[in-house]
């Protein structure tokens, strides 16, 4: 049974629409898909790190940082035992150098 009328354009109309709205979804499929591929392309050539990877690295640095620092708190507090005045003093400032003459 067809419609007649102006009902049959309107219906026409409709399916034009409708093929045309699916296949522009098609192409949009495509295109997010090539852009996609492309941008991860670029991200590979760049070699840029993934957000894991920066994460480990950027914890092992900050337990480093954190050791560096107890490790100069130790070595301050053993230079004090030693008699040091100076932690950055190579030796005691009364005694005079090795290599150093005395007259």
């Amino acid at each position: 049974m067809t419609t007649r009328g102006p009902n049959r354009i309107l219906d026409e109309f409709s399916k034009v629409f409708t093929d045309t709205a699916g296949a522009a979804q098609g192409v949009r499929r495509e295109v997010e898909t090539v852009v996609r591929s492309q941008v991860e392309r670029l991200i590979n050539q760049l070699e840029l790190v993934q957000r894991e990877e920066f994460e480990a690295v950027r914890d092992m640095a900050v337990r480093a940082r954190t050791e560096n620092e107890e490790l100069k708190r130790r070595i301050a507090a053993l230079e004090v035992q030693l008699g040091r005045t100076d932690p950055a003093a190579p030796g005691d400032a009364d005694t005079p150098s090795p290599a150093a003459p005395t007259l």
